[in-house]
């Protein structure tokens, strides 16, 4: 064994779900704009909160010495003029860290930050922007938005804004998911499709629990699996589809099997999804309700 002291601890995810509803209501106290992320993280919007004087600040204090004392756990937050500048400030001093970012000092904090964290930059990404001689926001601004447009797409606006500390996005306290999906990491490569297709059935019945705790706003638009090699390349595969089936999966691997035949590390399957306006729509699944289920513990402010 590489690791004989390992002691692996089971995860408890309904004391998971209790701690982070006991938060909630903790947020509830100083607004009612929350939008959560997932289950230990959220934004909240203090902007007409009547405590401490609508001082953000004070009103993070407060918040973590509730949270300390009545629910027993500590949590980390960020106070900025906007969601990714709080989304920054939250990580900066973890654990258990109160950062702030005031708007006077906005562009002087962008200038130094590493482009790794901004929201989208990944890996591959960041990679490719080092390679250009970009590692700050600061190299960041000293391109155009036709220079950023012409090496990152798309992507290059938004690039353009977040480098200088910009986001307008407000925080959504119905926020709708886009997608759901599984993965796992095996401990030894799969060499062969039919090893591939070998794991999927446990992986399908994972989506399957995690789609039944969708409502039934939802509707699938379309089906994806990726995997992951073992130079840690990635590739995907997409088809339309309203119903979720474990045999369009299988083919969607095959797709990806024919497109490189080597061994894979990861196999990720999931369901992009969109919102309904009618109130009673087809099961995703055949024959089988769905149950709603949206319990969140937040600690980002």
């Amino acid at each position: 064994m590489l690791c004989p002291e390992l002691n692996i601890v089971k995860p408890n995810f309904d004391r998971y779900r209790k701690v982070s509803q006991d938060i909630h209501a903790v947020f509830q106290r100083y607004t009612a704009d929350i939008e959560p992320l997932s289950l230990d993280e959220a934004f909240l919007d203090v902007t007409d909160s009547p405590h401490f004087d609508n001082r953000a600040t004070r009103i993070a204090r407060a918040i973590r010495k509730q949270i300390r004392e009545e629910v027993g756990i500590t949590v980390s937050a960020g106070v900025a003029p906007n969601k990714f500048l709080a989304k920054i400030a939250s990580d900066w001093r973890k654990p258990d860290g109160l950062f702030v970012i005031q708007p006077a000092d906005i562009d002087t904090f962008m200038l130094t930050l590493p482009v790794e964290k901004i929201f989208g930059v990944g890996r591959v990404t960041a990679q490719r922007m080092h390679s250009l001689g970009v590692r700050t926001c600061a190299d960041i601004q000293k391109l155009s938005r036709l220079e950023l447009g012409q090496q990152f797409g798309s992507f290059g606006e938004r690039l353009y804004h977040l480098s200088r500390g910009e986001d307008d996005r407000p925080v959504q306290n119905q926020r709708r998911r886009k997608s759901v999906s599984v993965e796992r990491t095996f401990d030894e490569d799969l060499p062969r499709i039919e090893h591939w297709l070998n794991a999927l059935p446990a992986l399908f019945e994972q989506l399957r629990t995690r789609m039944a705790k969708l409502d039934h706003g939802y509707m699938s638009q379309a089906l994806f699996a990726k995997v992951r090699y073992n130079d840690f390349t990635a590739s995907t595969c997409e088809a339309p589809g309203d119903i979720v089936d474990e045999e369009v999966f299988a083919n969607l691997l095959r797709s990806l099997w024919q497109r490189q035949s080597t061994p894979i590390r990861l196999i990720g399957i999931g369901v992009r999804l969109r919102d309904v306006d009618t109130p009673r729509q087809p099961d995703l699944f055949p024959e089988e309700r769905q149950q709603a289920l949206s319990l969140q513990r937040s600690r980002q402010l």
